[in-house]
């Protein structure tokens, strides 16, 4: 009466048994960092496309055989270049758009770069806070419009936010297309 139960699990055992689990640990492994890029592209706390070049060159470590080319690498390189650019510069330009002086842009530039010590949040508050400085003590502009050229790179800032995440989904498509496809 138990003999169906007996096979139906060695059905089942040998099933499992013979899946190469380490092919699949990849993938799961490749995905999750896909994903995890895909959100630190929204988040300002992950480095959202690093994670995406990180999982194309470990998938391609893991399984040659199933990897990416030197190509796809290469271009997955590009795109995280193009990336951080947009993201450094988005900021100058909104402020630019908003009629910063050449201080203004000059405190944008230094303020991004001092914000790279204090983390991610520095990142987002350094343009902003050099900008304005700048703007008031250098430039000697009044108040009005200093918050005129810092409203401009928050929203450069808030565009380029969306530039990183449509870099990131072409990262993620890159990716997807090298390793299925090619």
């Amino acid at each position: 009466m138990l003999e169906w139960l007996s096979s139906t699990w060695s059905s089942i055992a040998q099933f499992f048994s013979s899946l190469p689990w380490g092919t699949a640990g990849v993938w799961t492994l490749s995905i999750s960092l896909l994903i995890v890029g895909f959100v630190g592209a929204i988040v300002p706390f992950l480095p959202g496309p690093l994670l995406i070049v990180i999982a194309g060159i470990v998938h391609t470590l893991l399984l040659p055989d199933q990897g990416m080319s030197t190509w796809g690498i290469v271009l997955l390189i590009l795109w995280f270049c193009l990336a951080y650019a947009v993201d450094f510069f988005s900021g100058m330009m909104g402020a630019r758009w908003f009629g910063a002086s050449r201080w203004g842009i000059t405190g944008v530039f230094i303020g991004g770069i001092v914000g790279l010590f204090f983390g991610p949040l520095g990142l987002l508050l350094g343009p902003l806070i050099g900008g304005f400085a700048f703007e008031l003590f250098f430039a000697k502009q009044r108040l009005q419009p200093a918050i005129k050229s810092t409203w401009g790179t928050l929203l450069g800032t808030g565009v380029g936010l969306v530039l990183r995440v449509l870099i990131s989904l072409a990262m993620i498509a890159t990716f997807l297309i090298d390793v299925l496809w090619w």
